[in-house]
């Protein structure tokens, strides 16, 4: 099992981000996650469906989020966030291929719990990366440690994040990065490349502006028109 689980984005300020996200996904904020806090961040969480948006923004100087909105240009697309069923194949793969670890998270107990690896930038490019197992109930609608334990009554059901799209220096040479640490097939997809995971698609596609690379777009099966914020653009699912 391979699924996309969660987007975050990183803004300056995170109330008026709030507004927008909450107008646009006709949905409440399911979650503020406190663990945020030792990266000098706050945040904002909404559940859609069983797959979740998250606003991050800066309480502090210096931070990790700060120094990569400043060489973006501002609020950005930040972070696609999978889970899976077994760690273990995947902690394999990532010690074949020399992929380093910036940070390997275990939390909870028995009741919610995750681990987490996060994947370091210069070894995967297009945006950061973290792949996750989630306990005890692994299913779409289980356990979600990042959500809490009571998000479903703030969920969303009839939207679902269904894709992200990030641009990409050399689509062709991250597709394949992410395919290896994956072991999932790349293919060609109109201008770049597309990975399919269990419930949702990954695009690297061209990068054409002056951010540089970077998670610009997710999809989002239910959303009735385009729509824009934190520097990400929400496009309505038309190929699943």
């Amino acid at each position: 099992m391979l699924r996309l689980r969660q987007i975050a984005m990183v803004a300056p300020d995170l109330a008026p981000v709030e507004g927008e996200v909450g107008q646009m996904l006709a949905a409440n904020v399911c979650y503020r996650d406190p663990g945020v806090g030792k990266y000098g961040l706050h945040n904002a969480l909404w559940a859609l469906g069983g797959t979740f948006l998250e606003a991050l923004a800066p309480v502090q100087e210096n931070t990790t989020a700060g120094r990569y909105m400043a060489r973006r240009g501002g609020a950005t697309g930040y972070m696609v966030i999978l889970d899976t069923d077994d760690l273990a194949p995947v902690r394999g793969r990532l010690a074949a291929q020399g992929v380093r670890l910036v940070e390997d998270l275990s939390v909870g107990d028995a009741a919610l719990h995750a681990t987490a690896l996060h994947l370091h930038p210069r070894d995967t490019g297009g945006c950061l990366l973290s792949i996750d197992h989630h306990g005890p109930d692994s299913g779409m609608m289980g356990s979600y440690m990042w959500a809490g334990s009571a998000w479903h009554a703030h969920a969303n059901p009839g939207l679902v994040i269904s894709g992200a799209v990030m641009t990409c220096d050399d689509p062709a040479t991250t597709a394949s990065r992410w395919s290896a640490i994956l072991d999932r097939l790349a293919v060609p997809h109109g201008a770049g490349w597309r990975i399919g995971l269990d419930n949702a698609t990954l695009d690297f596609m061209p990068n054409n502006g002056p951010a540089g690379e970077g998670l610009a777009a997710i999809r989002v099966t239910g959303l009735a028109a385009p729509a824009r914020s934190c520097g990400l653009d929400f496009l309505p699912e038309t190929n699943r």
